[in-house]
């Protein structure tokens, strides 16, 4: 099996632009990013694709492979599917990981490849909850499953409703879990999702997942035991930097 990593890596964001090249540790988040998928060894080829100069710039100088995409993308999702057009390779899987997360572990990298068979459509990671400020928490997307773990539905609010007991029993009688954002399309789906209009439920709950599940997509679920940690603030980089000192 053939399979290629992508990090996509735009300049823009509301809340932090050009976020990729700030400095955690002494190196641009996105080297962090680089070096963490680096270190899996599933992964065939690894390239970033953004839509700034300065940002392949920093890239090329660290030795990763970029491909210039268009900055009018709506999500990642967009922009690894371009940047798999321009390449001139065939590749089975596409992994789409995120360029703001530098504390990504190889292990849910390899994890996610593991578990790819050529039936897979769409995969993704989740994690099971164990505190009540993730659970309750709107910025922490939760996520339920059948039998084959396949997603049933994505949401920013509690699923299931617990109906018979108080909110602060839930997670003692039920096992909920969040998303962890991290994807992998085989190549032919990828082709197709981009293809998609947005959708009521994507809308609604500003989650493109839901516009796979509300067309008919297949979405299987791998359970990772560790935590994503996303910078989407210049106060999420102060707490990155701590980390990083509290790890040495």
């Amino acid at each position: 099996m053939n399979v290629i990593g992508i990090i996509p890596a735009r300049f823009a964001s509301s809340r932090f632009p050009g976020k990729m090249l700030a400095k955690i540790h002494g190196k641009t988040m996105i080297r962090h990013v680089y070096e963490q998928c680096l270190k899996a060894t599933l992964l065939n080829t690894i390239v970033i694709a953004t839509d700034d100069n300065k940002i392949k710039t920093e890239c090329e100088s660290f030795g990763a492979e970029v491909i210039m995409t268009s900055p009018e993308h709506p999500s990642g999702t967009d922009r690894c599917f371009e940047a798999i057009q321009k390449i001139n390779q065939q590749y089975d899987f596409i992994v789409n990981i995120q360029g703001d997360e530098p504390f990504i572990r190889p292990e849910q990298i390899d994890m996610l490849v593991s578990g790819l068979k050529s039936k897979t459509e769409l995969s993704t990671l989740i994690k099971k909850i164990d505190n009540n400020e993730i659970l309750f928490s709107v910025g922490n997307v939760k996520v339920t499953f059948n039998t084959n773990n396949e997603a049933l539905y994505f949401s920013r609010s509690v699923i299931p409703f617990l109906r018979n007991f108080p909110k602060e029993e839930w997670l003692n009688n039920h096992n909920f879990y969040e998303h962890v954002g991290l994807y992998a399309y085989r190549t032919d789906i990828l082709k197709l999702i981009c293809k998609l209009q947005p959708s009521k439920l994507e809308l609604a709950e500003s989650l493109e997942q839901l516009r796979w599940l509300e067309n008919g997509y297949k979405i299987d679920l791998q359970e990772t035991p560790y935590d994503s940690f996303c910078i989407e603030t210049p106060e999420d980089l102060i707490a990155a930097e701590k980390i990083f000192q509290n790890t040495l």
